[in-house]
């Protein structure tokens, strides 16, 4: 199978996701045009410091939209986490907004009742723990399936009956990744006025991050076992 791979910068590439992908063609959009789609299977998007609405900065962001709604009219199986889950809910007609204070660390998320018979979330029902690092949220697109939250925000949904999914929490992050972040913590303007101790989040993970990995390498199983059925 080949999975399209959209990276934003390179400490938040496809991490686990890439475990189970036979053939991953990786796009980075700020340094050029994305690469032909025949043959491509499924795409997946991922994560970046940048945010949704940031287009003067990052005009490139411009093109990716317009590829993602391409991607969406083709009904190509989609997977999008943190910012690329709100890539794609703007893509099918929600407007991403800042959220109401950032959510870093360790959370627990709620499997929704619908989110229990999900293909890719049901097997994490009622609840799982979660790493997530974001200030912005995706409301439910229009048709959508709320699939996960917590109290502060929508953490993953279905689009309708398609095979397109978003995720607002990071499955993806793998120990590196994980550090990487941590180390540059006072470069997130966010991050560093939030109040949190990013020394205190690191050793956390340390005792966490094994069994995310596993979540993380099982969320992409199921999403690439239903591309290769679509």
């Amino acid at each position: 199978m080949k999975v399209l791979s959209i990276v934003h910068q390179p400490d938040a590439h496809a991490g686990v996701f890439a475990d189970d992908a036979a053939e991953l063609v990786q796009w980075v959009p700020s340094e050029g045009p994305p690469p032909a789609l025949d043959g491509v299977d499924a795409a997946m998007v991922f994560g970046g410091s940048m945010h949704i609405d940031q287009e003067p900065t990052h005009p490139w962001l411009r093109g990716e939209k317009q590829l993602l709604r391409e991607l969406l009219d083709r009904r190509l199986p989609l997977l999008g986490v943190c910012l690329g889950a709100q890539l794609l809910a703007e893509a099918a007609g929600a407007r991403p907004r800042r959220a109401a204070r950032p959510e870093i660390g360790w959370h627990r998320v709620e499997v929704t009742p619908d989110g229990a018979g999900d293909p890719l979330v049901g097997p994490l029902a009622p609840a799982f723990e979660a790493f997530l690092w974001h200030s912005y949220e995706a409301p439910l697109p229009p048709g959508a399936v709320r699939l996960a939250a917590t109290p502060l925000c929508l953490q993953a949904f279905r689009l309708g009956e398609a095979r397109a999914w978003g995720v607002q929490f990071h499955a993806e992050v793998t120990p590196s990744i994980l550090e990487a972040w941590l180390d540059g913590w006072e470069e997130s303007e966010d991050a560093a006025a939030s109040g949190l101790d990013p020394e205190e989040i690191r050793h956390e993970s340390r005792g966490r991050i094994d069994a995310q990995m596993e979540l993380g390498r099982g969320i992409a199983h199921r999403f690439l076992a239903e591309a290769a059925s679509a």
